[in-house]
């Protein structure tokens, strides 16, 4: 370690519009960043080339490292859902000076920070009745839709990753069944992740634009000509009630988050409650506390009255992930 240098463990959140690196203490229980920082993925050709910008200036020596990515890991390595990154963990601990380096899905890095989160960065939509050290499950809409559980292991949790947004996207009503004919033809196979997440807002939009033949005001056209990010314009129209076709795609957007969320909880049988992370839920809470959210979530016949006793809380701190990330590395140095 060269001399001045403080010992940390990095954690990454790596997602296909953006990855986010920091800098934890070891020695912190607490788990708060030394330094952090949030890089456009797309304007690197490696994962490696963003942790040498992050470091670079910066009096830190990792001992240790982790990163959630969001894609399948197998034997040590990911391609990346949504990005051209074929992520090694040897290739990354050489080039960390051979520290031990540990890749894990980025819902399973998210799902990991969910039993130490403090209360006040969660935010409870509907309380429940949990069942004590029951099963918990993630569901996270970002750029694309991350799914993930937590199971009871001796005295703590064990974090289970899934690729549950990329099963096929059942419609709960006419007019998803609608929008999912019209996907068919432009995607092949059309996934819950076509729809419910950021890449899939604008999906929605084309649908209600296109098929449906719903108005597009003039300055919104503009404003999504202008190429910046079309789901954040999109979103905050929506809430804002300024356009009627934004506002139809999130309470479409709405609604088939809360019933993928059910199917989630069904499948896993989260009995001690869903977490919802990502960048998306934060931003529309109005949204999902709304008594509608937590219906369509439970509306699943026989078994409505089960899942009306599952707690809803949504992940308001945006650095959850890396968190997890930073918890998986401590435990990789045992």
């Amino acid at each position: 370690m060269k001399k001045g240098f403080a010992p940390i463990i990095l954690a990454g959140d790596v997602g296909g519009s953006k990855t986010a690196l920091a800098a934890f203490s070891r020695v912190d229980d607490g788990m708060r960043p030394l330094a952090q920082a949030v890089f456009p993925s797309g304007e690197f050709p490696t994962l490696s080339a963003v942790i040498e910008r992050f470091l670079a200036g910066r009096q830190l020596a990792p001992v240790a490292a982790a990163f959630g990515v969001a894609g399948p890991v197998a034997d040590g390595r990911v391609q990346a859902t949504n990005l051209p990154w074929l992520v090694d963990e040897s290739d990354l601990s050489c080039s960390l000076g051979g520290i031990p380096v540990r890749l894990l899905n980025d819902l399973a890095a998210l799902a990991q920070a969910v039993p130490v989160l403090p209360s006040g960065d969660v935010e409870t939509i509907h309380a429940g009745l949990p069942v004590r050290h029951g099963t918990l499950a993630v569901i996270a809409p970002g750029t694309g839709l991350g799914e993930a559980f937590l199971v009871r292991e001796g005295e703590g949790y064990r974090a289970v990753a899934s690729e549950g947004g990329h099963a096929d996207f059942a419609p709960g009503d006419e007019l998803q069944a609608e929008l999912l004919a019209w996907l068919r033809p432009r995607f092949g196979h059309v996934s819950w992740e076509r729809v419910c997440s950021g890449s899939g807002i604008p999906n929605i939009y084309a649908f209600f634009k296109d098929s449906r033949g719903m108005p597009e005001p003039p300055w919104l056209a503009a404003q999504l000509a202008a190429g910046g990010d079309p789901t954040a314009v999109i979103v905050g129209s929506g809430l804002e009630n300024t356009s009627a076709i934004c506002r139809a795609v999130l309470d479409l957007f709405v609604s088939v988050l809360a019933a993928e969320a059910g199917n989630l909880a069904l499948k896993v049988l989260a009995d001690g409650g869903v977490y919802f992370g990502g960048g998306l839920p934060p931003r529309i809470l109005p949204l999902l506390r709304a008594p509608a959210f937590s219906r369509t979530f439970a509306a699943k016949g026989r078994f409505t009255g089960l899942l009306e006793r599952v707690p809803l809380r949504v992940i308001t701190r945006p650095e959850a992930g890396l968190r997890g990330a930073a918890i998986f590395a401590k435990k990789a140095l045992g």
